[in-house]
């Protein structure tokens, strides 16, 4: 525990440094909330959720999507260019998430798939892949990243 009584249970690595930019983030009202904010340069404003899972309230999904009404989807591929950094955005929000949560065990993502992506539970999108090898690069030695089908749990190693 630290001084402030934070356990430093990192689910990021404490070396990871983003390596593009990161969005100003808008952390929920009380600082222990579920619901972050961010805009990206070209405008689209983002909302990151964590929800508990039903399960196991120590298991969080995480639900990031584009707030708009420029879209027709409720998970809209805007491709506007900033991929690399809307995910370095959410490891951001996902490392201040876990200081005030520090108990979770488990985060869980699912990328939507594309119009020409081939759908099914087997299969993982080009976003699930994208995430996963992101998570390889950036979690801290004591998380794991999975891939089941369409969804990457990083998942703390017992």
């Amino acid at each position: 525990m630290t001084d402030s009584g934070y356990n430093e249970d990192f689910v990021i690595s404490p070396d990871y440094s983003p390596v593009c930019g990161v969005f100003p983030i808008v952390p929920p009202a009380i600082e222990s909330g579920y619901v972050y904010n961010f805009t990206t340069t070209c405008g689209l404003l983002y909302e990151v959720r964590f929800a508990k899972k039903t399960e196991n309230i120590l298991e969080m999904v995480v639900n990031f999507t584009v707030l708009s009404d420029e879209f027709e989807h409720d998970y809209p591929v805007t491709n506007k260019g900033e991929i690399y950094s809307i995910i370095a955005t959410v490891i951001e929000i996902i490392k201040k998430f876990h200081y005030h949560h520090n108990f979770t065990i488990s985060y869980e993502f699912s990328g939507e798939f594309k119009e020409d992506e081939k759908k099914s539970q087997e299969n993982a999108s080009i976003r699930s892949r994208l995430y996963l090898r992101y998570a390889s690069k950036v979690l801290n030695c004591n998380w794991k990243p999975e891939i089941h089908g369409n969804k990457v749990t990083l998942r703390k190693i017992k």
